[in-house]
């Protein structure tokens, strides 16, 4: 007994002499928190000195960003909940049903994420504060909380946008605190500190995980699965502070106590807030529809996902005046952030068995019986085995379980890609994604394809269906059907350097194959493509298959090894023929057999563009097709020698646009052979302007009556209530409506779409058919809608236009894509088709 206690007793010291080697962040970073931005990787030394000083913090590098910085995550809780950190984590696994067996412990897991935008600054430096009063073991409020969870805290989401703002702020800024906002130190130049290196806006990423952070961050996540989610934003410096609840539209699939939980986290916050006499809303603005943010993935993944919003943001910087005059400083900012902190560790603590109770309910409940229409979903395999494939990837990254369909007939489903019920039949090349799974929610999610809208006013897109976003041919059925066994890729067999053929034959479907072209071109060697079908040896193949011929690569060193080994590692099959005399078709010395030149392209970018369009295009050159890539400024384009560039990329521009100077340049550019490729209100530069074939409208007299309509509209919405102005502006637009797009297949930028395509509306602009071009790609009538909010005034006439067009202009081309064909980087058929303007119109 005596040794137990001394035994105590001398642990206890040296945890307390441990303790007083700790400190604080004043005393470790040299000056209060709130007085500077402090720089990413001081943060870092920060928790380091933290987690080296206390037993109970485990700090962890999860990834690295684009920019070689560290993603770290510090995890820690009582010293008993340390010592079985291991079982707490696969507990939760097992309350999911993803890992066999029964919990043994009764410890929720809270996680905390912070900046996921880099300029919403006060994040990071609310994290170091409220790591150091959460960790620390001599504060005793704190210590009985963590004996009732374990927290996971990840102070930095977004750190090469966090050190973009900074840095620079830190640069700006005045000694002496200057809160007038037309000081330049609250004036951020493009593109700003928000998104990551490669100007993603991480908080769109959850779900499609198309950036590096948020690949590392849902590994991760993926392993712990906790019942508490809290996201760590600023809005406006004029709002004051935004808690949950969230507000409409919620998701149906949400369970009840997700709703009520959010009340509890609201009100015990409001608590502290009311005691200092801070100003907050609820239930406004942020809502639980996309799938994709830091509140409802967490959500559809059973936990109580919660935004929490300082008002602030990157034009605060140190302090600013608001609209009515007061100062809001980084301080007040960071003791915003710091007090929701550690009342969800409070709530967390309090709630402790609800929290795991209801995880464990709501995973069984839906895995038992799914709340949703469609019970489940079905992929043919051979619609497009390219992008197939790809989009079992996004299934795998997010642990949604699927299998082979098996042989069976009489099925009746909807069907994605004419928008009606039909009768269909399966095969063991198909593909099934069931409800009745622990990922149930998640998988109606990504498939459901109409969700369901209880409020038109949302914070982000309205649809984002799968079978549409890959193109591919699917059915939702309201009836269960389950797996027939594990659904295996069919394996892949290594293309053999051999005897040289005369050509070697690859195909034209999906990203695979547009990067084994940049990687063919990057070697230089020739790759060809038929404008018509052709038959050789008994196979067919339509226009725009690859065709890599001996003829005109002789000077290519190992050129059979070379095509072979770079077949094998995208995973291309590669078919041969040892004759140019097709059966069907054009013989490949016709001149319908074209030549694909190794494009050098330009893509323009800089103040006066849409930043998230132009990362998106620089990211798909980089890191998908790896194709060397030139980046312009808009303001500057008046002075480059653009005679350098086959294809210039045109991202959605605003304001101004170009200067007479640099659209009279482009023009010329154009006219002596170039290829301008123009997305979303970058056509805006063109439209309805003299020598350009792209207009609004038909005719004159339709342009009239259109006009004379909306006037008439606008003088009825003059007697609408002031309270319905929301509402009556977004009538207007569109949040991510998608209609289906008849492909030309005759023209290039419509080969490998199988005669359609599916575009993601996030714009009004209606297009009239080019008279002197070629539209090949149109939206037929206004039954090519399929889902998604559009506002009435405009869905009713936006069938009968241009979705995708050409247009000559002298020896050039103009390429028009009237919406954005890679949002975000998941709308994933649409590389497809941005890869056709740049490597086969015009060629």
């Amino acid at each position: 007994m005596k040794k137990h206690f001394l035994l105590t007793l001398i642990l206890f010291t040296i945890t307390i002499c441990t303790w007083a080697q700790i400190q604080t962040p004043e005393q470790f970073l040299g000056y209060k928190p709130g007085d500077r931005f402090t720089p990413h990787h001081r943060m870092v030394d920060y928790f380091e000195h933290v987690a080296a000083n206390n037993p109970n913090v485990k700090l962890i590098q999860y990834g690295e960003t684009n920019e070689k910085r560290p993603l770290i995550i510090a995890i820690f809780s009582s010293a008993e909940n340390m010592a079985k950190l291991e079982e707490i984590r696969t507990d939760n696994l097992k309350r999911a049903g993803l890992m066999d067996g029964s919990p043994v412990h009764s410890i929720p897991v809270n996680w905390m994420s912070f900046n996921v935008h880099g300029n919403e600054s006060v994040g990071m430096e609310a994290a170091i504060s409220a790591f150091y009063t959460l960790a620390n073991p001599a504060n005793a409020k704190s210590q009985e909380w963590l004996k009732n969870q374990v927290i996971i805290m990840d102070p930095a989401i977004n750190p090469d946008g966090r050190d973009r703002y900074s840095n620079w702020y830190n640069q700006k800024m005045n000694t002496t605190l200057q809160p007038d906002l037309q000081s330049m130190e609250h004036s951020e130049p493009w593109p700003g500190g928000r998104a990551n290196h490669y100007l993603f806006d991480l908080n769109r990423d959850w779900a499609w995980q198309v950036q590096v952070e948020s690949q590392a961050r849902l590994k991760m996540y993926q392993q712990w699965m906790p019942q508490l989610h809290l996201d760590f934003h600023e809005q406006g410096i004029n709002n004051p502070f935004y808690m949950a609840p969230a507000a409409e539209p919620l998701h149906e699939q949400l369970s009840p106590f997700q709703h009520e939980f959010q009340d509890i986290f609201g009100k015990n916050t409001a608590k502290y807030f009311d005691e200092m006499g801070r100003f907050y809303f609820t239930k406004e603005r942020f809502d639980l529809l996309y799938p994709s943010y830091g509140d409802s993935y967490p959500m559809f993944n059973g936990a109580i996902g919660m935004t929490i919003e300082q008002g602030g943001g990157g034009q605060a910087g140190r302090g600013g005046f608001n609209s009515v005059g007061d100062t809001v400083t980084l301080s007040y900012r960071i003791e915003g952030h710091y007090t929701a902190a550690l009342s969800a560790a409070e709530v967390t603590s309090k709630n402790a068995e609800r929290l795991l109770s209801e995880f464990t309910k709501f995973y069984k409940d839906n895995s038992t019986s799914p709340k949703g229409k469609y019970k489940s979903f079905v992929i043919k395999g051979e619609s497009n085995p390219a992008q197939v494939a790809k989009l079992l990837e996004l299934l795998d990254k997010n642990g949604i379980r699927y299998g082979k369909a098996g042989s069976k007939s009489g099925l009746k489903g909807f069907e994605y890609q004419s928008g009606k019920s039909n009768s269909f039949s399966t095969s063991d090349q198909d593909i099934v994604i069931s409800a009745y799974q622990p990922k149930s929610v998640l998988a109606q999610v990504f498939f459901e394809p109409n969700p369901q809208l209880n409020d038109s006013i949302t914070y982000d897109i309205t649809s984002w269906s799968m079978p549409y976003a890959y193109n591919v041919e699917a059915y939702a059925l309201e009836t269960r059907l389950d797996p027939a066994g594990a659904y295996e890729i069919p394996a892949f067999t290594a293309n053999v350097a051999g005897k040289t053929p005369v050509a070697y034959i690859a195909g034209w479907h999906g990203t695979r194959d547009v990067a084994f072209l940049a990687a063919l071109l990057n070697q230089g060697i020739r790759v060809k493509y038929p404008e018509y079908s052709f038959k050789t040896e008994g196979k067919s193949f339509p226009a725009g298959t690859l065709l890599i011929t001996k003829g005109g690569n002789e000077y290519v060193v190992d050129f059979d090894k070379k095509v072979t080994e770079t077949a094998n590692k995208f995973g291309i099959t590669l078919a041969t023929t040892m004759t140019g005399y097709v059966e069907e078709g054009k013989d490949f010395g016709s001149p319908n057999i074209r030549v694909i030149q190794a494009p050098k392209v330009a893509l323009v970018g800089g103040q006066g563009t849409n930043s998230l369009g132009f990362g998106e295009l620089w990211h798909f050159f980089e890191k998908e097709l790896n194709y060397p890539l030139s980046t312009l400024e808009l303001e500057d384009l008046a002075r480059y020698d653009l005679s350098k560039y086959d294809v210039i990329i045109m991202p959605s521009t605003r304001g101004g646009g170009l200067s007479k100077a640099a659209q009279d340049k482009i023009v010329d550019w154009v006219r002596a052979g170039g290829k301008m490729i123009a997305i979303d209100n970058a056509l805006n530069l063109f439209a309805n302007k003299e020598g350009f074939a792209l207009k609004t409208f038909d005719t004159d007299e339709e342009k009239k009556a259109a006009e004379k309509a909306a006037d008439s509209l606008a003088k009825s919405e003059r007697l609408a209530p002031y309270t319905e102005g929301e509402r009556l502006a977004i009538s207007g637009g569109a949040a991510g409506a998608i209609y289906k797009v008849d492909m030309d297949q005759t023209h290039p930028l419509g080969y490998g779409t199988g005669g359609k395509f599916y575009t993601l509306k996030n714009n009004s602009s209606k297009y009239a058919y080019l008279t002197d071009g070629v539209n090949a790609g149109k939206i037929l009538s206004n039954d090519s809608y399929r889902t998604g909010y559009i506002g009435y005034k405009i869905k009713s006439s936006m069938g009968a236009s241009l979705a995708i067009g050409a247009e000559n202009l002298g020896r050039g081309e103009i390429v028009y894509f009237v919406d954005n064909p890679i949002f975000r980087g998941f709308w994933e058929s649409g590389k497809l088709v941005l890869s056709n303007a740049m490597f086969m119109v015009g060629q």
